[in-house]
């Protein structure tokens, strides 16, 4: 009797069993790939909101290693992928990480002068200082406003007191909180840029091939031209920063601004960013005048980086990246500042690559296919 049951119920565990076998659902192939699609792009929406919060980090990482990717091809030559990659990673962390402590250190040699010269001022005023009788203009006015508002201990006092050290307070609590953040995404991005180094052969073969299944033979030329594209910007970018630092750096020592190296290292590095040079060469100029220098120093120090500064960005800047991009004047340019308008700092890099895929795409897909 046992054995007749077993032997029932493997019968029916078998394969053959026809109660077993599931029919496929009555579907033809395009309802098929339809629903495949609804659902890969459905994962990749969900990817994406879920990794919002570093996809910045991890666009810096893919943009700073194709356009290192040469160098990281030549010194493969000679070491391991790994040393490699961590070799040039931590060279993009030096590079990004010096200017700002230099930056930070000043800050900390100035912050003990601050507190006391703010104890000092409320107990016996702040006088004149020497270099507002030197100001090309409104001096009179500005001496005028000190000794009415800073020269008495009680003007000076309720002045400061105006300031809301308060909110200063907060101000400087919240900044302390968001640097933070910016940390620790800086070190997402390093982390994702030593992966990326280490194995970007295979990320680059797998996004050749996604391409060409997708878009076909094409889609392949157009990955190409967009890595083309972000190392002609990406190259432009520092070589026209570069340039533009040492150039007005060269005024900062004839002018004889202190901490003229300082200076130098802190304007080529604001200079890859919107209007950060700007900052660095005003303070330059500004610190001459207070530390006694000639004014006319100081305005030719402000007048020269404003000539680099318009000269670089608004003609070589667009043309070198526009050059390598194979992008025209005028696209270079729209791509440039309408990706900053758009996408902040990231569009610096992103909006001459969207025009160089959207000029790919109009010549060798619409114009002239098949060549």
């Amino acid at each position: 009797m046992a054995a007749r049951v077993a032997k029932a119920a493997a019968e029916d565990a078998s394969p053959g069993n026809k109660a077993d076998v599931r029919e496929p659902l009555p579907l033809h192939a395009g309802a098929r790939l339809t629903a495949r699609v609804v659902l890969a792009i459905v994962l990749l929406l969900a990817a994406i909101w879920t990794a919002a919060e570093f996809l910045p980090a991890v666009i810096w990482a893919v943009i700073i290693a194709i356009a290192i990717w040469p160098a990281r091809e030549k010194l493969t030559e000679k070491l391991s992928p790994g040393l490699s990659a961590a070799l040039l990673t931590a060279a993009v962390a030096l590079t990004i990480f010096l200017p700002l402590a230099l930056t930070a250190y000043q800050l900390a040699q100035q912050g003990s002068g601050l507190v006391a010269w703010i104890g000092e001022a409320g107990k016996n005023g702040i006088k004149v200082p020497e270099w507002v009788a030197r100001l090309p203009v409104a001096a009179d006015a500005v001496r005028d406003w000190w000794n009415s508002n800073l020269t008495d201990p009680a003007a000076a006092a309720a002045w400061l007191k105006s300031l809301n050290l308060e909110k200063t307070s907060d101000f400087f609590t919240t900044f302390g909180g968001q640097l933070l953040h910016r940390a620790f995404m800086l070190f997402v991005s390093m982390i994702a840029l030593f992966v990326l180094l280490r194995s970007g052969r295979d990320a680059a073969r797998q996004a050749h091939v996604t391409a060409d299944r997708i878009f076909g033979g094409p889609g392949e030329g157009l990955t190409d031209k967009m890595v083309v594209a972000i190392r002609g910007t990406v190259n432009g970018t520092v070589i026209v920063a570069v340039v533009e630092g040492l150039l007005i750096g060269a005024s900062y020592v004839l002018a004889g601004a202190s901490n003229a190296l300082f200076f130098t290292i802190i304007t080529i590095a604001f200079a890859m960013l919107p209007f950060g040079a700007w900052a660095a060469f005003t303070a330059a100029a500004a610190t001459i005048v207070i530390e006694g220098g000639a004014p006319w120093a100081a305005f030719a120090v402000f007048a020269w980086g404003a000539f680099v500064m318009l000269t670089g960005d608004h003609y070589v800047w667009p043309s070198l990246v526009g050059g390598a991009a194979r992008l025209p004047f005028l696209f270079a340019f729209v791509g440039i500042f309408g990706g900053l308008a758009t996408f902040g700092l990231l569009g610096l890099f992103l909006g001459p690559v969207i025009m160089a895929a959207m000029l790919v795409i109009w010549r060798e897909w619409i114009v002239a296919p098949g060549r």
